[in-house]
C-alpha cells in the first residue's frame, strides 16, 4: 500500500473491535486517537480550497488553459466536480464569496457546447429552491447568458440546459420572472415547442404551465402568441409526457375566468372538442397495462371536458377514470420472506393461551445465559 494512502484494513479491524459489544468501553490512548484522526482526515476535502482552485481555473483565459494541454474534456469533468460540490445550499451560496460564481456565468458563452451546456447546470444547481443564489445570479445579470443561450445557440442540448437554469432560477422568484416576461420569454417558450426535441418540449410546457399558475392574467399573452393551437397539436403527441404537458397547459387557459366562456381558448375551443374526443377513443382501447400508464392523462382529458363542456367525460361512463383498485396499495408479497424472525415467532405465538408447561421455550436469543445450579448445558 502507497505510504500516503490510509491503511482501511487496519481501520476497519480497529473498528469492529471497538463496536462489536465483545468488550468493554474504554477510553481511547492519544496514540489511538491520533491514528483515527489521521485516517479519516486523509480522506476528507476541504471543500472551499477545492472550489477556489477551481475558481482559479475558470478565472484563466481559454486560450492560455489551452496552451497548457487543457481539454475541453477536462473542463467539463471540473465543472462535474464543482456541481456536486454546489448541491450543498451553503456551498453554493459560498461560490459568490470566493469569487466563483462570476467566471461560471462566463463559461455559459464558451466556444464549446459541451461546456456551455454544463456550465448551465451547475448554475441550475446553485439557484435552485435556494433564494440567496437566485437573487445573486440575477444581481450579476446571470439571466441575460442563459436567455441568449435558451433562444440563440445552435446546439439543442445547450439550449435545453439553458431552459433548465432559467426554470430553476425564475421559480419563486418574482424579480426573476418579471424579468423573463420583459426579455420576451413566453415568446421564445413558443419557439421551444415548435422544434422536434421532445424534451426540449416537455420542458417548455412545464415552465409554461407553473408560469400561468403564478399568474393567470398571462393566459391572455399567451392566447395571443399562439400557445393554444400549439398545444392542442402537442396534446396528440406520440410522448406521453408530451401530451400530458400540453394538456396540463391547455387546462390553465381553459380555467382562465377573463377569457369568456371558452377561457383563454378563444377559437381554438372547438379544436380542442376534437381532441378530447380523440383521445377519449384512444384510451378507451387501451390495454390494462397503458390505462395504469395513462392514469394522469385520462384525469386531465376528464377535467378539461368537464371545465369547458360542464359535464363529466363519457371515460366516465365507461368506468375509465379510475380503475378498480387504482388507488389501493400494492400487495404486500415480500415481507413474509423478510420478516424479522423475532417478529414472525411473536406474531406465530401472540395468541397462545396455554399455561406456561405446554408452551415452547423461548427461542435463544443473546446467546447462552448463565448457567443456573446443577443445570446440564
Amino acid at each position: 500500500m502507497a505510504k500516503d494512502e490510509p491503511n482501511w484494513d487496519g481501520l476497519l479491524k480497529w473498528s469492529i473491535a471497538h463496536s462489536d459489544g465483545t468488550r468493554p468501553t474504554r477510553n481511547l490512548s492519544e496514540e489511538d486517537r491520533r491514528w483515527f484522526m489521521e485516517a479519516m482526515q486523509s480522506q476528507s476535502v476541504d471543500v472551499i480550497k477545492r472550489m477556489k482552485e477551481i475558481t482559479l481555473v475558470m478565472q484563466t483565459p481559454e486560450q492560455v488553459l489551452e496552451a497548457q494541454g487543457v481539454t475541453s474534456a477536462d473542463i467539463e469533468d471540473m465543472l462535474d466536480e464543482l456541481q456536486e460540490h454546489v448541491e450543498s445550499i451553503d456551498m453554493a451560496n459560498d461560490l459568490h464569496s470566493i469569487g466563483g460564481l462570476v467566471p461560471l456565468l462566463g463559461y455559459l458563452k464558451n466556444s464549446h457546447a459541451n461546456i456551455r451546456a454544463k456550465a448551465a447546470e451547475v448554475v441550475s444547481t446553485i439557484v435552485q429552491n435556494n433564494p440567496r443564489s437566485q437573487q445573486l445570479v440575477m444581481e450579476a445579470n446571470g439571466l441575460e447568458p442563459v436567455l441568449s443561450n435558451f433562444t440563440c445557440d445552435p446546439d439543442v442540448t445547450v439550449r435545453t440546459k439553458a431552459l433548465g437554469a432559467i426554470s430553476s432560477l425564475i421559480r419563486h422568484n418574482k424579480p426573476g420572472i418579471a424579468a423573463f416576461r420583459l426579455a420576451n420569454g413566453y415568446a421564445a417558450l413558443r419557439d421551444a415547442l415548435g422544434t422536434e426535441n421532445v424534451r426540449f418540449q416537455r420542458k417548455a410546457l412545464n415552465l409554461i404551465q407553473y408560469l400561468l399558475n403564478e399568474n393567470s392574467s398571462d393566459c391572455s399573452v399567451v392566447s395571443e402568441l399562439g400557445f393554444p393551437r400549439i398545444m392542442l397539436h402537442l396534446a396528440s403527441s406520440e410522448d406521453a409526457e408530451v401530451r400530458e404537458a400540453a394538456l396540463r397547459g391547455l387546462l390553465e387557459l381553459a380555467r382562465d375566468k377573463t377569457g369568456g366562456d371558452n377561457g383563454g381558448l378563444g377559437e381554438d375551443n372547438e379544436k380542442l372538442k376534437q381532441l378530447l374526443e380523440e383521445r377519449i377513443k384512444g384510451i378507451s382501447v387501451m390495454s390494462p397495462e397503458d390505462l395504469g400508464a395513462a392514469r394522469e392523462e385520462r384525469q386531465l382529458v376528464d377535467s378539461l371536458w368537464s371545465t369547458c363542456y360542464k359535464e363529466p367525460s363519457s371515460l366516465r361512463e365507461k368506468g375509465l377514470l379510475a380503475l378498480p383498485d387504482e388507488d389501493a396499495p400494492p400487495p404486500d408479497v415480500a415481507s413474509k420472506h423478510f420478516e424479522p424472525p423475532l417478529r414472525g415467532w411473536a406474531t406465530n405465538h401472540g395468541g397462545d393461551s396455554k399455561s406456561g408447561a405446554e408452551k415452547q421455550k423461548t427461542p435463544l436469543l443473546l446467546g447462552p445465559s448463565r448457567p443456573t445450579d446443577g443445570a446440564n448445558i
